[in-house]
């Protein structure tokens, strides 16, 4: 039980435990997590949160992970005043049936908190089912966490985001019009607006990435910023992807974007030739990574 932001590899460790348990004891496994995020119904100010996957995109990745029940419980302001151990009775034992019970080692739920391992334990003593809690998955800056990866996505380190995720970061949008100041350069961009309103984007600059659309896998460069060479005096952040070889009318489709590498900061350039020649090197640099 919990939020699976992401669904990392700290995540994985403890629902791969969980479904070889199920085997083990010949019971069924299920995760249940919530939605809307509980971020967004208790925080009075939503200003700056952003996550690492969609409702769908969890889904899918539990679907991956072989869970065999997935729950999805509609997180309200009444249900978030629920005890931890009236949600344990009504709702994991007399709704689920639950018999054995895996926890994260840092996992909390209930009003304000006040679930935890201690206290599940002591729920469960007289209500016949067993509690288990594991260790996190550490690396060198500590146990893998949803939050450690959002900040490494924000720094624009998405290689280390990628090793602590087990799979590369990517997003989903659609294409909308922009300036087409690059097809005057020769590097036609496809800008793109997220499906989901709270999907992290990471920090600016310029990315090697793969651009899946109508199931077409092809290299692109992707900038994120606010283009400064072209943009005097706007403070929208843009999201604009070159796709490489791709001629194809795309405005209004859904296209996703799978980040690769990092290439670089966010420059201002002098002139637009001076920008259209960093653009060549940039894709020469994209094809040497990704091919």
């Amino acid at each position: 039980m919990g939020i699976f932001d992401g669904v990392h590899r700290g995540h994985r460790v403890l629902i791969d435990y969980l479904v070889k348990s199920a085997r083990d004891f010949k019971g069924e496994s299920v995760v249940i997590t919530f939605h809307p995020h509980p971020r967004l119904v208790l925080d009075k100010n939503r200003e700056g949160l952003s996550f690492l996957s969609s409702i769908e995109e969890k889904i899918n990745l539990l679907e991956k992970a072989h869970v065999d029940h997935l729950i999805i419980i509609d997180f309200t302001r009444p249900f978030s005043r629920i005890r931890a151990c009236n949600f344990v009775e009504e709702v994991l034992v007399k709704k689920i049936g639950t018999q054995h019970l895996i926890i994260g080692y840092d996992h909390h739920f209930g009003y304000r908190g006040e679930g935890n391992f201690k206290t599940i334990n002591g729920c469960a003593a007289s209500m016949g089912f067993k509690v288990e809690q594991l260790h996190g998955l550490h690396t060198e800056e500590g146990a893998i966490s949803s939050s450690l990866i959002r900040d490494s996505l924000l720094k624009g380190d998405i290689e280390k985001a990628a090793k602590w995720l087990g799979y590369n970061y990517s997003l989903k949008g659609k294409v909308i019009e922009g300036r087409k100041i690059g097809r005057e350069i020769g590097f036609p961009t496809a800008n793109i607006k997220p499906d989901y309103f709270y999907k992290l984007i990471p920090g600016d600059g310029v990315y090697a990435v793969e651009v899946v659309t109508d199931n077409i896998r092809k290299p692109g460069m992707l900038s994120i910023g606010k283009n400064p060479t072209v943009n005097k005096t706007t403070e929208n952040r843009t999201i604009e992807v070159n796709i490489f070889n791709f001629e194809t009318d795309i405005y209004g489709k859904e296209i996703e974007v799978i980040f690769r590498y990092r290439l670089r900061d966010e420059i201002k350039f002098d002139t637009i030739k001076q920008l259209a020649s960093q653009m060549e090197l940039d894709k020469a640099n994209t094809l040497k990574l990704l091919t």
